[in-house]
């Protein structure tokens, strides 16, 4: 924990309190007040305590207290001589075997610090980042910083912000901690190692909130063990020669869907066992590198033998031998980090996933899923956690009312769609394109085995995706889904912090695709689908969307007009999508019966359960919604949303769930108008059991003369905002880039800080593909849009690329243009 106490002997009290209610490891204070007459007054059982005064004047000082089980040692080399804005750094080794090192500092820095002060200070925090891990607490003093866009109104507070960047750099507190303003940070390198930050109570009568967090050290973590299959030593060949001998006509004769689709899975299964050996795969963390291959193992195994042959005999010889092993080791790992980085680096663009996996293998090993709260209990057990994510999961499906009178306004459609669509080619080219890197579904049948085996398989399955679409007939393992609980932010001990990933069968999911894009092409040859869609569409996006909404916006500013916009947002939208009123608006656009039939019972009795370290909950009933994770899903819910904007007279714009509308408000009837088109959002939103979360729907104003006009939404009023978040762009009301500029510049540096931090190659061949492919999107998203003309934010976003040559070996020393012209 850290606070600012400002004099700390009359709150010692409640310190100690705290410290053993709460048991904190570290806990930092500035402004202490202390001298050498506090000594008695200031000490907590169980703790060490490091202090730094401010000498003779009063006020100031700064102090750690340690505790006695965590050993630690005074960093002098960070210390400065500085008086007016104080520090204190120390080492703490986290494990036994005093192999994992945390630089922690505490700092203050006065409001009226000398310039040359402030300068000590900052060299210090650099010179603390260079030396490894290192986690900051302070008082700093910058109210005009702005955290949330990295952005400053002082030259003190931008040199501060470019420092942090400088050395990659984050500061986690995200709430006030005096007043409105946060000046207590806390800041590392490593941020990811940073969990639960929370502002509290201040101690005693202190005007600053006290500053609570975890920090994650490395430790094992052990799951069980599974067994999988070892591909490396798979005999793909004898596999396919005993698949090609079933007679698969005769093998499913007589035999419903579900009957098919089980004996498909059996037989796979079987021949599967006989040519793919299993692997024992544990899910203990091992931290074992990626780079460690069989060369490196043989040569530390003929090092440590050498070592003992020297213990044993003593003579040169062996001594020489030992040597020599010992210099071939240190050759083989570094040539195979290089090697490995290489791939990595050649895979970023198709594979990041790959990247990210070995950055996380250098990490602190962070918890998937921490202990929950539930009903005023810490449940801690894997079984237990999955269990209350899945009833938190499943509370937001939606109970659908009898359909009644809601039916659709009915297309008139050109063509009918056929039934007899289906072909063994669509099959083929569908396994041949299943990306092996995913995980397999519930139905445990391995993506890399059905595209290695793609012209084996495409028969029986194009028989089975044949008799399940003339049937109605869906097999029930495609319509189960093992869910992935991922931390979004805030405390991890609440079941809402986390969001749901699913997975679903990936043969179910080549089915889909295929029934997708035989719905895509009628919507499309039909001219069904709204214009005022952008997502999930080909030749749409995220950008399309922006640059059309907001050129209609500026078109109508440049004219002299005022614009309000309205930002939309449904609550869980894509889970909340009632069944029936789907299927009704399916069938009032023409889709065959054939198709709804299908669609129909894919939707009905669908499961799911969490999966939490290997452990499953109990299943659950799904009961709306279009299925996460699925193909199908994202095009079923444009459909069902496709009616949206009917009657709407402002520009509406919609990018999947995402919806915005505008108009030009020059008076009190156009204000009227829009409120009446939220009338009827509001109208559609009800009638098809949608809901608005409207306290995250809000309304710009723009334009000189824009009247402010308040707006509501069911009966509550919309909040104003000056800046909104769209489509992952930030707009303010006055249409600026600049703080998109600043935001893209502080993802692509946190990127590249991952890549800084967990790449150990520097050659040209590993930085810059890594870089082209991770780093430079962040700066290029939806560019097109909010493409900057100012200066200064231009130079922002060239900031990242000028830090990232520099990490380029050789390129040190040189300047920027210099490593622009030998980098290309």
């Amino acid at each position: 924990m850290f606070t600012n106490a400002r004099s700390l002997t009359g709150k010692m009290g409640e310190l100690e309190v705290l410290a053993l209610e709460r048991k904190y490891d570290v806990i930092g204070v500035a402004e202490t007040w202390l001298n050498e007459s506090h000594d008695w007054a200031v000490n907590i059982g169980g703790y060490t305590l490091f202090r730094r005064d401010r000498g003779n004047r009063k006020g100031g000082g700064v102090c750690l207290f340690i505790k006695h089980d965590l050993k630690a040692n005074i960093k002098e080399e960070v210390m400065g001589v500085t008086e007016g804005a104080e520090s204190l750094w120390v080492e703490l080794l986290t494990d036994s075997k005093e192999s994992t090192k945390l630089i922690v500092g505490v700092c203050y820095r006065p409001p009226n610090v000398s310039e040359e002060e402030e300068a000590q200070l900052l060299l210090q925090i650099e010179k603390a980042a260079s030396l490894g891990q290192v986690i900051i607490m302070g008082d700093f003093n910058y109210p005009d910083i702005d955290w949330g866009n990295s952005t400053a109104r002082t030259v003190n507070g931008n040199k501060f912000i470019n420092l942090l960047h400088d050395n990659f750099m984050s500061q986690v507190v995200e709430e006030p901690t005096r007043n409105n303003a946060i000046l207590d940070l806390v800041i590392s390198n490593d941020p990811e190692r940073i969990a639960n930050v929370q502002v509290v109570e201040p101690l005693g009568n202190s005007d600053h909130n006290v500053i609570s967090f975890d920090v994650w050290c490395r430790k094992q973590i052990y799951t069980g063990a599974t067994k999988t299959l070892n591909f490396r030593k798979a005999n793909f060949s004898s596999l396919r020669a005993a698949l090609q001998g079933i007679d698969w006509g005769i093998m499913f004769s007589d035999k419903n869907t579900e009957q098919k689709w089980l004996s498909f899975k059996m037989i796979l299964n079987h021949y599967c066992s006989q040519f793919i050996p299993l692997i024992r795969k544990s899910r203990s963390v091992k931290n074992h590198p990626m780079w460690l291959n069989s060369e490196v193992k043989k040569l530390i195994g003929k090092k440590r033998k050498a070592f003992k042959k020297y213990k044993s005999e003593g003579t040169v010889a062996a001594f020489n031998e030992y040597k020599h092993y010992n210099k071939c080791c240190k050759t083989a790992i570094r040539k195979a980090k290089i090697e490995n980085e290489e791939r990595i680096a050649a895979e970023a663009k198709t594979n990041p996933k790959k990247f990210f996996k070995y950055i996380n293998s250098k990490k602190m090993q962070v918890e998937g899923v921490a202990p929950l709260s539930y009903n005023n209990n810490m449940v801690t057990a894997d079984t237990e956690k999955a269990d209350v994510l899945n009833q938190f999961f499943s509370s937001v499906y939606t109970v659908e009312e009898p359909v009644g009178q809601v039916s659709p306004n009915s297309f008139t459609v050109a063509s009918a769609p056929t039934t007899q669509w289906l072909a063994q080619d669509m099959v083929l080219k569908g396994l041949h394109t299943i990306n092996v890197n995913k995980a397999p579904g519930p139905d445990g049948i391995h993506p890399r085995v059905l595209r290695e085996l793609g012209a084996e398989l495409q028969w029986p399955l194009f028989l089975i995706f044949s008799d399940s679409l003339s049937s109605g007939m869906v097999p029930r393992d495609w319509k189960k889904a093992n869910v992935t609980p991922i931390f979004k932010k805030g405390v991890r001990s609440q079941p809402g912090n986390y969001r749901p990933v699913s997975l679903t069968s990936v043969v179910g999911k080549l089915f889909e695709g295929l029934l997708r894009d035989h719905i895509q092409n009628y919507v499309v040859e039909n001219g069904i689908m709204s214009s005022n869609q952008h997502g999930f569409r080909k030749d749409r996006s995220c950008q399309t969307n922006l640059i059309a909404f907001y050129d209609e916006v500026s078109k109508k500013l440049d004219s002299g007009d005022a614009v309000d916009i309205i930002y939309l947002d449904f609550a869980k939208a894509f889970d909340t999508v009632p069944h029936k009123r789907l299927l009704s608006k399916l069938r009032s656009i023409g889709l065959s019966e054939v198709v709804c039939t299908w669609i129909e019972n894919w939707l009905q009795d669908r499961v799911q359960r969490v999966v939490v370290n290997g452990t499953f909950s109990t299943w659950s009933k799904v009961l709306s919604g279009v299925p996460q994770g699925s193909v199908l899903g994202p095009l079923l819910f444009n459909l069902f949303i496709n009616d949206l904007g009917e009657g709407i007279m402002s520009n509406v714009s919609v990018f999947a769930d995402d919806t915005k509308l505008c108009r030009p408000v020059n008076s009190i009837q156009d204000v009227t108008s829009l409120q009446q088109d939220l009338d009827q959002l509001a109208i559609w939103a009800a009638k098809w059991q949608m809901r608005f979360n409207v306290d995250k729907c809000k309304v710009m104003h723009l334009g000189c003369k824009n009247m402010q006009a308040p707006y509501n939404l069911n009966g509550t009023a919309l909040g104003k905002s000056i800046m909104e978040k769209d489509l992952g762009v930030l707009v303010d009301n006055k249409l600026g880039c600049s703080k998109q500029c600043q935001a893209a510049a502080a993802r692509a540096n946190k990127v590249l800080s991952c890549i800084k931090r967990g790449i150990d190659s520097r050659e040209e061949g590993v930085i810059l593909p890594l870089y082209r492919a991770l780093v430079r999107p962040h700066l290029e998203y939806a560019v097109q849009f909010w493409s900057p003309v100012l200066k200064r934010d231009i130079i922002e976003l060239e900031r990242v690329q000028r830090r990232a040559t520099k990490l380029v070996k050789g390129m040190e020393s040189l300047s920027y243009e210099e490593r622009l012209a030998k980098l290309g």
